[in-house]
């Protein structure tokens, strides 16, 4: 078997030998609950309370009470939506995009079947959103805002802090919520200034190298959000159940080496930038999904004409190559990806999307053995090819060409 190559850091990461140091002592000597009230279960309580100054830290200095411990990024969403809706039952109409993960646009498509009004805001080619039509969704009886901060797919970056100013700016009481599962870490978030005006902030432990199973909510001092789990004191009466402590440990020591990394994510995205120059070079009819628009520095999303994003998958995994189609929340569908239809990706590579993302363990050694092996399993695959003419090496005739204007080798 040839070694693991991991470029699929979008979906998991691993999780960081600190982190996992740091999480050990919780699972052996410090085992207690932390709402116990004598001293050995004192430290575990002051252990929760380091890591939430910890998080808030990494968010802009925020005040470590307006963070919430949740179970993962799916729950702080679920918990945004539906808390906000049950606390402000007199507004009824949502603003969200086509393109949100499913941890949103499910929870959306939940509450519009429950009688809310929600407006699905459309992407262009490129996967931006349109300002203007932002502008025109928003109504007095507009409660709440949901736009992702990056999306997990392509890359594409919102602009969420301007967003987040104009629904502000329309009406003091829009709350605005945005999932930064895949930015906090990868970008500098200041919710004490730039995003001073996002009320609710979701994210993930396991997209940055800390453990699936924990992740976290910010919640703007003042904001009315009912609990989403009831049945506990735990988390301020925020949220029940005993907390999780040793993963609660973790995430806060991930946060902490984020912050201390952060300025070196450039580095990966100079290798993102090398690996799909020279992917783009070497194979013809592929397109780069968010190509003119700002992306993530680690992500490459790929629609390759002629052939299928899941043969592509088998064969770079025989070659010990780990990466995605999209979500992979949504990875065992066989549908094309939300996304990309959003985008109006040609139909001709729908199915052909590939996604890579790196880490800051991610080598250049690595990305050069994929920047290889990636346009011979194309080839490899257009040869049998019903809509590929490998004569010509390229499209086969009577299959329309890419859309004009989107970006192609």
């Amino acid at each position: 078997m040839p070694p693991l190559i991991y470029a699929d850091n979008n979906a998991t990461t691993p999780v960081a030998p600190e982190v996992r140091a740091a999480m050990a002592p919780f699972f052996d000597d410090q085992y207690f609950n932390p709402s116990s009230m004598y001293d050995a279960a004192r430290a575990v309580r002051q252990a929760i309370e380091a890591a939430r100054h910890q998080v808030a830290t990494l968010l802009g200095g925020i005040t470590p009470e307006q963070i919430l411990f949740t179970s993962c990024a799916t729950e702080s969403n679920n918990a945004a939506l539906f808390g906000a809706v049950r606390a402000n039952p007199g507004r009824r109409h949502i603003i969200t995009t086509a393109v949100e993960h499913p941890a949103v646009l499910e929870v959306c498509k939940e509450l519009a079947r429950n009688g809310l009004d929600v407006t699905f805001l459309p992407v262009d080619r490129r996967g931006q959103l349109d300002l203007a039509e932002f502008i025109r969704a928003l109504r007095p009886d507009t409660l709440l805002v949901s736009v992702m901060h990056a999306n997990n797919e392509t890359g594409v970056i919102f602009p969420v802090a301007e967003l987040a100013r104009i629904a502000k700016e329309t009406n003091p009481g829009i709350l605005f919520h945005t999932d930064a599962t895949q930015t906090v870490g990868k970008l500098p978030i200041d919710l004490s200034t730039e995003y001073a005006q996002v009320d609710l902030l979701s994210f993930s432990g396991h997209k940055l190298h800390a453990p699936k199973g924990v992740g976290a909510l910010f919640i703007k001092r003042g904001t009315p959000l009912r609990p989403y789990l009831i049945g506990g004191h735990q988390e301020n009466s925020r949220r029940g159940g005993t907390e999780n402590v040793p993963y609660i440990v973790g995430l806060a020591t991930a946060c902490r080496l984020a912050g201390e990394h952060l300025a070196e994510e450039h580095k990966v995205g100079t290798l993102r930038d090398e690996l799909e120059e020279r992917i783009l070079a070497n194979v013809s009819f592929v397109e780069v999904n968010g190509h003119g628009a700002p992306r993530l520095p680690n992500t490459l999303n790929l629609a390759v004409h002629a052939i299928e994003g899941e043969s592509i998958l088998f064969e770079l995994d025989a070659a010990g190559i780990c990466a995605s189609s999209g979500s992979a929340c949504t990875s065992g569908s066989l549908e094309p990806s939300h996304v990309l239809r959003a985008m109006q990706v040609p139909f001709t590579a729908m199915h052909g999307s590939v996604r890579f993302s790196l880490s800051r363990y991610t080598t250049a050694a690595e990305t050069a053995v994929i920047a290889t092996v990636f346009p011979e399993v194309v080839a490899r695959l257009r040869r049998v090819s019903p809509y590929w003419d490998h004569a010509r090496n390229r499209l086969a005739a009577d299959i329309p060409n890419p859309a004009a204007g989107t970006p192609h080798r």
